[in-house]
């Protein structure tokens, strides 16, 4: 059996509100989306890198970079809400009609800048050796327990998940006693494209988990974030994926 082969999808609208078109943004030397980029290249595993956008300015950064750019985004697709299904239907149908049809997809998120290559070049391994599934996505261990979650009607609220026993209510045990619990972060996912056009998701039914190590799944998408991150890299606590090109930084 041939190697499937396999596409980056690397989503990069415009518009960002709460951190100001933080995909381009300057982390280190280069717009946060060069990193997603050069750690998909370096993985070597994808038969093309492709940026989704709706902006002509990210399209020839994203270019300069080394990733595809065959055409943007409708703004129709772009929204706050638009859900990614929509986009990632549109880019597959596209391509197929340029001729490019991929057996798998990966959705690698800008906002993950401490992926490295060596991230994906896991995730596919353990994406290809599992039988039955449709999908796999990048979770971590949850910080925050549900088991400690409420929710509020007025004066009154209940715990999120009523499953704990009543004898030790998760809301009253420590964190240690509570069965784990993982969390999705913006990472990483792979796919069978089959999902998309013939159960129109990004995932399927059947998920597996890909479990992410140390800061692979930082994600950034608050201030506080973008904080955090450049001071996990004046520490040396994270590292950066190598960027061989130039920095380029687009006129506001």
């Amino acid at each position: 059996m041939s190697e499937p082969q396999i596409i980056a999808l690397i989503p990069a609208r415009a518009g960002s509100k709460r951190v100001s078109d933080k995909n381009i943004r300057v982390l280190a030397g280069h717009p946060l989306l060069a990193y997603t980029i050069a750690a998909a290249r370096a993985s070597n595993i994808f038969a093309n890198i492709v940026v989704s956008t709706d902006s002509s300015r990210y399209a020839e950064l994203a270019r300069h970079y080394g990733a595809q750019v065959p055409f943007l985004r409708p703004a129709a697709l772009a929204g706050d809400l638009s859900p990614d299904i929509e986009w990632v239907e549109y880019t597959l149908q596209q391509l197929k009609l340029l001729g490019n049809a991929y057996d798998c997809f990966s959705i690698l998120r800008p906002t993950s800048p401490f992926r490295q290559p060596e991230t994906i070049q896991r995730a596919w391994q353990e994406f290809r050796a599992e039988q039955g599934i449709d999908s796999l996505r990048a979770v971590e261990k949850c910080k925050q327990h549900p088991g400690k979650m409420w929710v509020v009607r007025k004066k009154r609220m209940m715990p999120l998940l009523p499953l704990s026993p009543a004898e030790q209510p998760w809301h009253s045990s420590q964190y240690q006693s509570l069965p784990e619990v993982y969390a999705q972060n913006a990472s990483l996912e792979i796919a069978w494209t089959r999902v998309v056009f013939e159960q129109h998701s990004i995932s399927g039914t059947v998920l597996m988990p890909f479990f992410t190590q140390d800061y692979e799944g930082f994600d950034i998408n608050q201030p506080l974030d973008w904080l955090l991150g450049e001071e996990l890299l004046r520490t040396g606590e994270a590292r950066l994926p190598h960027i061989h090109e130039k920095g380029f930084v687009l006129a506001p």
